[in-house]
C-alpha cells in the first residue's frame, strides 16, 4: 500500500499562489495515476486534478482549470500542484491519492492532507 504525504499548505492572500507536494512511499507508484482533492468546510471531498503515470495527460476540474497546474517527478516520488491566482473559495484540506483517470474517483486511502487557507 503506497503511504502518502501531503504538504505545502498555508496561509495565502487571494490572488496568492502555493505549490503543494505530496511525497509517495513506495516502489510502484509511479505506476499509478494520480490526483489531488480537496474537502471545503460542510462539504464532501471533490476532485481538483489527475495525472497518469506516464505525466503525459492531466485533467483538472473546472475550479481550477487555467490556474492550477499537477505534475509530478518520478526521481523524488512527488507530485506537486501548482497553485495560482488563488480565491477565497479555493481554501480547504487538500489531499492526493491515486486516481482513476476517466471516472476521478480516488482509489486509495488517505493520507492527513494539508491546509489551504485564502483570506480575501
Amino acid at each position: 500500500q503506497v503511504q502518502l504525504v501531503e504538504s505545502g499548505g498555508g496561509l495565502v492572500q487571494a490572488g496568492g499562489s502555493l505549490r503543494l507536494s505530496c511525497v509517495a512511499d513506495g516502489r510502484t507508484w509511479r505506476f499509478y495515476n494520480m490526483g489531488w482533492f480537496r474537502q471545503r468546510p460542510g462539504k464532501e471531498r471533490e476532485f481538483v486534478a489527475v495525472i497518469t503515470g506516464s505525466g503525459i495527460s492531466t485533467d483538472y476540474a473546472d475550479s481550477g482549470k487555467g490556474r492550477f497546474i499537477i505534475s509530478r517527478d518520478a526521481a523524488k516520488n512527488t507530485v506537486y500542484l501548482q497553485m495560482n491566482g488563488l480565491k477565497p473559495e479555493n481554501t480547504a484540506v487538500y489531499y492526493c491519492n491515486k486516481a482513476d483517470f476517466v471516472s476521478r474517483r480516488a482509489l486509495g486511502l488517505w493520507g492527513q492532507g494539508t491546509q489551504v487557507t485564502v483570506s480575501s
